[in-house]
């Protein structure tokens, strides 16, 4: 929440959040959000976090991990949990949802992502290891945002940079950016075909 501040957002301005799977780093963060919003922040407008199924009982039981009693407290405004379903398109708070299949081990299906919205789409990978749907997930999409987790070193349930690379020409995104980086993807240059993602990046397209 720190960080979110220091760069400028306005967390009630955020309506809606989505989650590609259910490992700590990538949903492990909304407990705080949401006691955040309702001690912090007063929010009173509705949020939405749509994800994977196992996502309402996985936050609830990681709300009560770390702060007992208060996923049951009354609060001012509504979370609303929606479990999207691999391979359907959802219309979410006016932005087209589209779940992938992916490979990555997390106790509950993990997702790929596609997000439509006033003529622009984005993708993003989530964590998981090559798979051919990536390529429906990301064709043509105007900026497709990629888990790069090593250079060139296969770790299963993980993307690396020289097979993902590989592939840029059958997925033909406009942009990609790389994230979810090693220390040996920081370690090196990046060449032509992606740029990197950084805390507070703001990208117009």
């Amino acid at each position: 929440m720190i960080a979110i501040r220091r760069f400028g957002v306005e967390p009630n301005a955020i309506e809606t959040i989505f989650i590609t799977h259910l490992h700590g780093d990538h949903f492990g963060g909304l407990p705080f959000f949401i006691l955040d919003a309702q001690l912090v922040s007063r929010r009173t407008t509705p949020l939405t976090v749509a994800g994977p199924p196992g996502l309402r009982d996985r936050l609830r039981e990681a709300m009560e991990v770390l702060f007992p009693g208060s996923a049951e407290v009354a609060r001012r405004f509504q979370v609303c949990v929606i479990e999207l379903d691999a391979g359907a398109a959802s219309m979410v708070n006016g932005v087209t949802v589209t779940p992938f299949l992916m490979k990555h081990a997390c106790g509950a299906p993990p997702f790929a992502l596609r997000l439509e919205c006033d003529g622009k789409s984005l993708a993003y990978t989530g964590d998981t290891e090559w798979v051919d749907a990536l390529i429906s997930a990301a064709r043509e999409a105007d900026l497709f945002i990629a888990e790069a987790y090593f250079w060139e070193r296969k770790v299963k349930y993980h993307l690396d940079w020289v097979t993902l690379k590989s592939h840029l020409g059958e997925i033909r995104a406009k942009r990609v950016i790389l994230t979810h980086m090693s220390g040996d993807m920081l370690s090196r240059p990046i060449e032509e075909g992606g740029g990197v993602a950084s805390d507070g990046m703001v990208i117009e397209f």
